[in-house]
C-alpha cells in the first residue's frame, strides 16, 4: 500500500509541475494565434 501511495504522490507532482509550466507555454501560444488574428 505504501509503495501505491509513494507513486500516486510523485504522478500527483509531475502533474502539477507540468501544469505550472505549461501554463505559461500555453498562454505564450494563444497570445501569439491573437496576435496573428488581429
Amino acid at each position: 500500500m505504501v509503495e501505491y501511495a509513494l507513486i500516486i504522490a510523485v504522478i500527483a507532482i509531475a502533474v502539477i509541475v507540468a501544469m505550472i509550466f505549461l501554463r505559461g507555454q500555453l498562454q505564450n501560444i494563444f497570445s501569439e494565434i491573437g496576435n496573428n488574428l488581429t
